[in-house]
């Protein structure tokens, strides 16, 4: 290993690796930005993605977490667990949106796997309906309550509020995770160069403000996790809720610790930009040398940039 982390230009620690493994997904959430869409022929082999993470942790790197559109679709998901999970990270995790979790949670659990975020925005049927175009509801819950079973811990689930959707589900939502020990992770919409519809952020985005006044109001305990983005979280009647806010925050970006890989292999340094991808899978598929592939991982380190109001 070169050092304990590696830390880009600004001081910031690259802690974790989050790898979009494929685009491809069997929901079509409204609010998808259907980010660097590649067909499933051109996604990374696990070999690939193993070498990825190799070169990860040679820079120090302690997490990864892998996500798609949902990684579940691959139908060599568990092999690609089985493959990072050999090379010792201290934490493993991926994001879906659950409706194949009951299928695969043990068997990723039994491969390594740490733990699960899933993204679920409503326990409302037909809201279900609206948000993903599609009828999973039962399966989505059914895969969450598996992976708490098979101790994927802590299941995590990502709610993210649109207005006059779901802002008004929020309790409901606290209390399903409450009775299952899941942590529940208000995300606030975000702007995304890729999105499709420029009206769409400006007519859905509910800021969360008010909420987290609400929520301090309530709270027993509030702690702020420095290196997940300054993010905080509220305990409240021995249930937990994080708010995770990346628009126009610079907190948010002061605090980043994480680095991204596209789904065609580039590196994204920038949760917001697409402006500054730096070409990584070509020159493993060239069969350049670990001390290449590092330094290519380090110019994309040093292209992060804080955001800057």
């Amino acid at each position: 290993m070169l050092d304990e982390f590696v830390k880009d230009k600004f001081e910031r620690p690259i802690i974790s690796l989050r790898i979009t493994i494929t685009n491809r997904c069997n929901e079509n959430c409204i609010y998808c930005h259907h980010d660097g869409m590649v067909s499933s022929k051109d996604e990374m082999t696990p070999d690939e993605i193993y070498k990825i993470c190799k070169i990860a942790k040679r820079l120090g790197v302690k997490k990864i977490r892998l996500s798609g559109g949902d990684p579940l679709i691959r139908k060599d998901i568990v092999e690609i667990v089985e493959k990072i999970a050999s090379l010792d990270f201290k934490d493993i995790s991926l994001t879906t949106n659950g409706v194949l979790l009951g299928k695969y949670a043990e068997s990723l659990k039994d491969a390594g796997l740490d733990r699960v975020n899933v993204s679920l925005d409503t326990l409302n049927r037909d809201t279900y309906k609206f948000v993903t175009n599609m009828d999973y509801l039962n399966d989505a819950k059914e895969g969450i309550l598996k992976a708490v079973e098979v101790g994927l811990y802590p299941v995590k689930i990502n709610m993210v509020i649109m207005k006059d959707i779901n802002q008004n589900e929020i309790e409901d939502m606290f209390y399903f995770c409450k009775e299952h020990n899941i942590v529940l992770q208000l995300i606030e919409l975000i702007e995304s160069e890729n999105c499709d519809d420029d009206k769409f952020n400006a007519e859905y985005h509910y800021p969360l403000d008010s909420i987290e006044k609400r929520l301090l109001d309530m709270a027993d305990d509030v702690r702020e996790r420095k290196f997940m983005q300054g993010r905080k979280k509220y305990y409240i009647n021995d249930g937990e809720i994080e708010v995770v806010r990346p628009v126009d925050n610079s907190s948010f970006c002061a605090n980043c610790s994480r680095l991204r890989i596209t789904p065609d292999g580039k590196i994204k340094p920038c949760l917001l930009r697409n402006d500054n991808l730096v070409e990584l899978i070509s020159h493993i598929r060239s069969g350049e040398s670990e001390e290449e592939l590092t330094e290519i991982f380090i110019n994309g380190i040093n292209n992060r940039e804080p955001f800057n109001k």
